[in-house]
């Protein structure tokens, strides 16, 4: 059993560390092509949705299809959704203040951290709404549940004990690591610790309360939305 869980563990994070990877070679290309507004909005928008969903979702989704296991079993359930819901907005306080006293608040837009997403409300209908829901669905609930399901299956191998949670902690460091939080700078610092307290808090809630749409959310209202 332990065995199988462990192929999982490296099937999700092997995927993302190729398309990881794959974006840190490719990121200029990418960035220039995506702010060129010579191409058609689609074309531009196509790399980086390509990058992101085999960093945040395919490998998880690969996992969950092998398997045939269900959403339902890492969270996405009715029971306990207020308790997790408020609780991920509360340790995402820290983070919140933070970027008020950087004065990084930009507004609230959710999504807003990708750099195509008001080109794409700006697009004509549906294409409009159709981006938008796609990158609700990749940058949001996948991002999200790819955090869920990789700490519930590292839990399953190492059992989470009191305060102590191996998935929350390994889940918490890969988020500093993959967004680039890793300056010895005050600012660096201060960013990277209310980004832990936010990953391993939400993830901690995730597994007190046996419910994941909390975890979700703050991708939508707080995670680039800020």
């Amino acid at each position: 059993m332990k065995l199988s869980i462990k192929k999982d563990i490296a099937v999700i994070l092997s995927v993302s560390v190729m398309a990881a990877i794959l974006y840190i070679v490719l990121e200029g290309p990418i960035m220039d092509y995506g702010r060129d507004v010579s191409h058609p909005l689609l074309l531009r928008f196509l790399p980086v949705l390509l990058i992101q969903f085999g960093m945040s979702g395919l490998g998880m989704i690969i996992v969950l299809i092998k398997n045939r296991e269900k959403l339902s079993n890492y969270g996405l359930v009715k029971k306990n959704v207020l308790p997790s819901i408020i609780g991920c907005l509360l340790v995402a306080l820290p983070m919140v203040l933070f970027l008020w006293i950087t004065n990084d608040i930009q507004g609230f837009l959710p999504f807003q951290g990708m750099f195509l997403t008001k080109d794409i409300l700006d697009a004509s209908f549906p294409f409009n709404v159709l981006g938008y829901l796609t990158i609700a669905l990749v940058w949001g609930a996948s991002e999200g549940m790819f955090y869920v399901v990789l700490s519930d299956k590292i839990n399953a191998i190492k059992e989470p004990r009191k305060l102590w949670n191996p998935g929350a902690f390994i889940c918490a460091v890969i988020a500093i690591v993959i967004h680039g939080m890793l300056g010895l700078d005050l600012k660096s610092l201060a960013e990277a610790i209310t980004t832990f307290i936010l990953m391993y808090g939400s993830l901690m809630i995730r597994e007190k309360t046996g419910n994941a749409w909390g975890n979700i959310l703050i991708f939508f209202v707080i995670w680039n939305a800020l």
